[in-house]
């Protein structure tokens, strides 16, 4: 067989890896249940291509490699079902048949919806197993394994994912009604008006392969919600509304007093810079049970969530089996991110596999940034930044605003403007005026402190719009004697 062969003589290693496993499932299904019991779902996309190939590989080398060559009606015995669809790409259904014919495939063409066509398919045949090119990346395999039962309420039958683990950088294609040309293989022509794009296959960010999709909320009228832009609100609908986040330091660390935590500050300042509210700020143990149900609560009614700490190969590194656990999903490996990994830590790993390239599966989006070394890791709305440092969180946050301007990356709005004033009065004296100016003034944020026990107390306003500040300091002057309060300095 061509296609093991080629694997076999490759150097490289981590295709090999892949190559064996999704050979291994295959041998364990095609040992399980007979041919008669198993079947092959084939719809023309690149991931169920490659599986077609594996799958004509596993079935030679579970047949001892015999009885296997490159064409004819009975190279390819197992039952595949092909759904053909008239909002499918003309292409697209072409090529499906020219593939066939090619590599002695017979088909199964059902022409209804998929629940319905399985159904009476399985009344029919005796199928107990169905082959999916399903990955971990796609929207319908978070929580599924190698070998998963059918979701309840569809037809019975096992499941079976070879590539399950697989991850490539092609942009994907859905049908007519909901795909456009992928904006980020867009060649730029000046000499001509005419949009060009590269193939699919030079997209650079995998995670970035549905790009292409038509969003289904559309901005016609119809009175739902506006569109989502990679798990968070579009900042156009929050023009007018306040934007909220959170952040939470993983360490027991900070909770000894071992270290300061100098990260938190820093970040509250940065998100303030970008017109975001700091609802709270959190410190948890390395505890995957105590980190899980901190992000679930900030995740939950938060815009944005930011965590830190907890970030590595030692045992006390839990911060991403945290997340995952939050959102009910599992670890998984990504081929991507271990990519990155082995280019800054090198190819030594003590086990089979890189537990710091285990990321939450079905949510996880890297970012990706020519100044990163390591991409960042987004799931849903919680960004999880590697910064250790002051500095290397200024690199971190300058990159997440550079690809917000590009990509939307994070909700954005007006940022914050404040006025810091300061007064020799006692806290008696001011804290009724001050009370009444916060009843006069809900849309500010109006705080007072003092920076030590003797010291003048420093009132900070903070809002969204100069002028409501502005008539805010009017208004306290006149509730107390002229000159009481003078200005330290205006952000």
């Amino acid at each position: 067989m061509e296609i093991d062969k080629a694997i076999r003589e490759s150097d490289d290693r981590w295709l090999k890896t892949k190559y064996n496993k999704a050979i291994y499932v295959i041998q364990r299904a095609l040992t399980l249940y007979s041919i008669e019991e198993v079947a092959f779902s084939f719809n023309g996309g690149k991931d169920s291509t490659v599986l077609l190939h594996l799958l004509r590989a596993g079935y030679f080398l579970h047949k001892g490699g015999q009885n296997c060559t490159n064409g004819g009606p009975n190279d390819f015995p197992i039952r595949t079902i092909y759904f053909e669809s008239s909002s499918a790409f003309p292409e697209i259904n072409s090529f499906t048949y020219d593939t066939a014919a090619n590599y002695g495939v017979q088909m199964d063409i059902i022409r209804t919806d998929f629940k319905s066509g399985l159904e009476a398919l399985l009344k029919a045949k005796p199928i107990r197993a169905i082959f999916l090119g399903v990955r971990i990346g796609d929207p319908t395999a978070v929580g599924q394994e190698q070998f998963s039962p059918s979701s309840v309420g569809w037809p019975s039958f096992m499941r079976v994912n070879p590539i399950l683990d697989w991850s490539y950088s092609y942009t994907s294609i859905g049908s007519i009604h909901d795909t456009v040309p992928n904006a980020l293989l867009s060649v730029s022509n000046s000499s001509n008006s005419e949009e060009k794009f590269r193939p699919a296959y030079l997209l650079s960010d995998g995670r970035l392969e549905r790009a292409g999709r038509v969003n289904k909320f559309s901005s016609s009228g119809s009175g739902q919600l506006p569109a989502l832009s990679n798990g968070l609100i579009s900042a156009d609908f929050h023009k007018n509304n306040l934007l909220t986040a959170s952040a939470i330091a993983v360490g027991d660390e900070i909770l000894l007093g071992t270290v300061e935590d100098q990260l938190g500050p820093s970040l509250c300042r940065k998100l303030h810079a970008i017109g975001c509210s700091v609802t709270q700020t959190a410190i948890v143990r390395n505890d995957v049970d105590s980190v899980a149900e901190e992000v679930e609560r900030k995740s939950s009614t938060n815009d944005m969530v930011f965590i830190y700490g907890g970030i590595g190969p030692l045992h006390s590194d839990v911060t991403l089996a945290g997340v995952a656990k939050a959102f009910a999903v599992r670890l998984a490996p990504d081929e991507e991110f271990e990519e990155y990994l082995r280019h800054v830590i090198g190819d030594y790993c003590p086990s089979d596999r890189n537990e710091m390239a285990l990321l939450p599966e079905g949510i996880t989006e890297l970012l990706h940034h020519e100044n990163l070394a390591v991409p960042l890791i987004k799931c849903k709305n919680v960004i999880v930044l590697t910064a250790t440092n002051f500095t290397e969180l200024e690199t971190q946050w300058d990159c997440l605003i550079e690809l917000t301007r590009s990509s939307g990356i994070l909700a954005v709005t007006e940022p914050y403007v404040s006025r810091c004033l300061k007064t020799d009065l006692s806290d008696v004296i001011t804290a009724k005026p001050l009370s009444k100016l916060c009843l006069e003034f809900p849309d500010l944020i109006i705080s007072g402190y003092r920076e030590s026990r003797y010291g003048p107390l420093i009132v900070n306003l903070r809002g969204k719009d100069q002028a409501r500040i502005e008539a805010a300091i009017e208004s306290l002057s006149k509730k107390l004697q002229q000159g009481a309060f003078s200005e330290i300095n205006s952000i």
